[in-house]
């Protein structure tokens, strides 16, 4: 079995660049932190660094086992956090993860909630929308072939449908609804990450209607895409949740023919589905989305 606190100096040897500098992070001896390397080194039977002039670098094989390693290092950080909380009297610790216009739109209150209701429980957010994180609970936009049953309650809170974002001055902004394949040759702004569940939402619909978007920007938030669309550059198509506020002199028109819709769901560890937090921000998230 590999060693924790060795695994520990390798991933800060990698980070600060050099053994001394790493020395004096963590207040050992650069004599300490060789020796330490070392026998890590026998441990797993790799070279995980070599000699380049007076310096060190490491190997692929040192740099994978340090990348590799940080999963392992924040569980013992939330096994610490969980000890500590007890210690103190806590009644723990729940973390949520979210993407980012659920963020914005639901977790302010949420949050408020609980901390009104759970006054000593300790909240941890994270936007897992492109991270391997693995909270207790998890609001995330289901994609195609993932499948969270296994080890978590899952249940649908809302099903998301997609708007088109245009000027007021353009023809669409007149119009009750706007069917999809209208749009294939409108200059498009890019709203989202090229492997993201929401985009490929939006690209199989645009697939079904026979083309494929000409994105004219690339953005990477729904805030930054509605304000290329304001200054003219083209259109871009956003789920309602993260439409928000508008500027001034922009409208939405409902996509039909066919309308991408995404859907939300929510997952809970089953380890803590009995936690009262747990289950009351799964409560919060009902109301929320029952109520539009």
């Amino acid at each position: 079995m590999l060693d924790i606190p060795r695994l520990r100096v390798l991933r800060a040897v990698v980070a600060n660049g050099s053994i001394r500098a790493t020395a004096s992070a963590l207040g050992y001896t650069p004599s300490a932190v060789s020796q330490q390397l070392a026998v890590l080194q026998r441990e797993t039977g790799l070279q995980l660094f070599e000699r380049v002039g007076r310096g060190i670098e490491p190997t692929v094989a040192g740099r994978t086992l340090a990348a590799e390693s940080g999963p392992l290092f924040e569980a013992l950080s939330r096994v610490e956090r969980l000890a500590g909380d007890l210690r103190a009297g806590r009644v723990g610790s729940l973390s949520i993860g979210y993407f980012g216009s659920a963020g914005a739109t639901w977790l302010p209150r949420i949050v408020a909630t609980l901390r009104t209701e759970f006054p000593d429980l300790r909240l941890d957010l994270h936007m897992t929308e492109f991270t391997r994180r693995d909270p207790d609970v998890d609001i995330f936009v289901e994609a195609p072939g993932v499948d969270r049953s296994a080890d978590a309650h899952v249940r649908r809170l809302v099903d998301d449908p997609y708007f088109a974002v245009v000027r007021d001055d353009d023809p669409l902004a007149r119009s009750r609804q706007v069917p999809l394949a209208e749009l294939a040759g409108r200059r498009w702004v890019d709203n989202d990450f090229s492997h993201g569940a929401c985009r490929q939402v939006l690209l199989t619909a645009c697939a079904e209607a026979g083309f494929a978007p000409q994105f004219a920007v690339e953005a990477h938030d729904y805030p930054t895409a509605v304000q290329f669309v304001a200054t003219g550059i083209g259109i871009t198509v956003i789920p309602r949740l993260g439409l928000g506020t508008l500027p001034d002199g922009l409208a939405t028109v409902p996509v039909v023919s066919p309308t991408p819709v995404r859907h939300i769901s929510v997952a809970v560890k089953k380890s803590v589905a009995q936690h009262p937090a747990a289950q009351r921000t799964v409560e919060l998230l009902e109301a929320i989305t029952a109520a539009g």
